[in-house]
Order: C-alpha cells, then sequence, then structure tokens
C-alpha cells in the first residue's frame, strides 16, 4: 500500500489553518516528504513522524512557498540523527546552489551545537541530487521517476512517480497541463496535484493574483490530465484561494465534470490510501495522449 498525507495544502500567503505545500508518502518502510513548505515539521510530528525517519526530501520547484522550512527539516534531521546520517535532498537543477545557501544561513547554529554538545562531533550530512528526468535512486523498496513539467518562467520544475509494488503515484508541483507530465501519469493509480481556482480568481483586478493564472492548472485541467492518463484518483493539494475548513465540495464537483474516477482533497493532515492492487477497474485502452493546446513541451 501507498500512504499519501497531504500535510500542507496552502498557498503562498500564510493561512491559519493550511500549512505550506508539502506531501507525505510512505511505502515499503519508506517514509518521503515531497516540498517543504511553511510548517511543515509541525504537520510530519501530528502524522506520527519525523525529520530523522525521512528517507528523501523531493522538491518540485524553487518557489520559496515549496522549500521555505527546507532549513528546519535539516537542522531536525541533523539534531535527532544520533549518528552521522545523509539527508537526501532531490530536486531541480538549482537545488544544490538553494542548499548550499541555506548552510551558509545555519552556520551560526551548526557551530553553536556543535560546541555545545559534546556527543556531537559531525556537521549536517546531505545529499544533494539534481535530476530532470528518469529514474533516481531513493529506497530500495521504491522505484522514483523524474519528469520535466511546465510552471515557466520558473523552471526547471519537476513531478515525481513514486512505485511501489504494482502501486503508483504522481506528484506534480505547479504546472500547467504539458505531455511530459501526461506521460509520467500513464497508468498510475494516483495523481496529486496542485489547482487554483481560475474562475475565482478571473474577476479579481490585481495585478499580482492575475500573474498566476498563466502558470498553474485549474480544477478542470488537473482533471484532465488525470483523465488523459487514465488515473484511477485525483488528490487535488494547493488550493488558491484557501478552502474553509472542511469545505471543498464545490471543488470537488469541478473536478467530477472531467474526471470520472475518486477525487480526493481536503484539510491538512487528509490521508489517502492506495492498496497495491489497483482501486479501480482496469483501464485497457487509456486514452491516447494528446499535447494540450494552452501549452508547449517544456523538455528542450
Amino acid at each position: 500500500m501507498i500512504e499519501i498525507i497531504l500535510l500542507g495544502t496552502g498557498s503562498p500567503l500564510p493561512d491559519a489553518h493550511r500549512a505550506g505545500p508539502s506531501t507525505l508518502v510512505r511505502a515499503g518502510g519508506a517514509t518521503v516528504l515531497v516540498d517543504a513548505g511553511r510548517g511543515v515539521l509541525m504537520r510530519l510530528a501530528a502524522a506520527g513522524s519525523g525529520a530523522a525517519q525521512l528517507s528523501a526530501v523531493l522538491i518540485t520547484h524553487l518557489h520559496s512557498d515549496h522549500f521555505t522550512d527546507l532549513n528546519d527539516v535539516i537542522t531536525t534531521h541533523w539534531i535527532s540523527s544520533f549518528a552521522p546520517t545523509p539527508l537526501r535532498i532531490i530536486g531541480p537543477v538549482g537545488t544544490r546552489e538553494v542548499v548550499d545557501a541555506i548552510m551558509a544561513t545555519l552556520r551560526p547554529d551548526i557551530s553553536y551545537r556543535v560546541g555545545h554538545h559534546v556527543d556531537l562531533t559531525w556537521e549536517p550530512v546531505l545529499d544533494v541530487v539534481e535530476v530532470s528526468s528518469g529514474l533516481v535512486a531513493v529506497h530500495d523498496a521504491l522505484e522514483v521517476t523524474v519528469a520535466p513539467t511546465d510552471h515557466r518562467p520558473v523552471e526547471p520544475t519537476v513531478a515525481f512517480r513514486i512505485a511501489h509494488g504494482d502501486a503508483s503515484v504522481v506528484l506534480a508541483g505547479d504546472t500547467v497541463p504539458c505531455t511530459t507530465l501526461d506521460e509520467l501519469c500513464l497508468g498510475a493509480d494516483a495523481l496529486v496535484h496542485t489547482a487554483i481556482r481560475k474562475d475565482l480568481i478571473a474577476p479579481i483586478p490585481i495585478p499580482r493574483l492575475q500573474d498566476v493564472l498563466d502558470y498553474h492548472s485549474s480544477v478542470e485541467e488537473a482533471a484532465q490530465t488525470a483523465t488523459r492518463a487514465g488515473v484511477s484518483t485525483l488528490v487535488l493539494t494547493h488550493y488558491v484561494p484557501s478552502i474553509p475548513p472542511g469545505g471543498g465540495d464545490d471543488w470537488r464537483a469541478l473536478a467530477a465534470e472531467h474526471f470520472a474516477g475518486r477525487i480526493e482533497l481536503g484539510d491538512d493532515l487528509h490521508c489517502v490510501n492506495i492498496p497495491m492492487a489497483s482501486i479501480a477497474t482496469t483501464i485497457q485502452n487509456p486514452t491516447t495522449i494528446q499535447n494540450p493546446t494552452n501549452s508547449e513541451d517544456p523538455t528542450p
């Protein structure tokens, strides 16, 4: 079984009820964090886990709301591990530069802790891997595949497909519809997709809000991506505008107009289980993928 927990379902704007974008995937003894938004370790604790238990951190892209608390993950993994233990951080090109900058800001704190704790004789051990496509090593129980997505002018951006046995889930960060994401999703059991309500944002005459419309998928577009790829379960997250606690029926109804499978969304810590055998009837002949008309293929 693959367990998907929406640790944080919020957006760049602080929300009293929703942490920043982050999703936890647990399968086969592996614990994988995808993105590390605001408040991620608090939500990770609420999900019964901690930084020291992480097999890897996967970063979809380098918009600040998706890695705001990566510094906290690095520090807490370090001080809660009782032997030098590498933390694998996997993300698009540019991730190493960001991690190096985070380590520079942590330099005073690292010196204080090493100087004070006699049993802490090492600095944080980080294994940073930059990826664009193909397989990447995360954990022996998992097969993890990477593909580029389209969030231009933010680039590069990537999505991850995590497979355990015959179950698989794709985790897309911010993106518009694109063939590379369709291909990564083809035949997967679940798609975790960020989505915005373009119908609610478009009438607001604020340029900075209008700007988000052209590089995010709407609820309808996320649902269409799931349909094209033949996935069984669509999990929506990163809600813009924010959904009131306990709400979301209108979001689900919009998605259902374009996707006939299982639709999941909810508050932070919403959990979705994907069994080893598909939860829905296997689609024998998934829809032939066509290049969406509103996006160019992000691959060179």
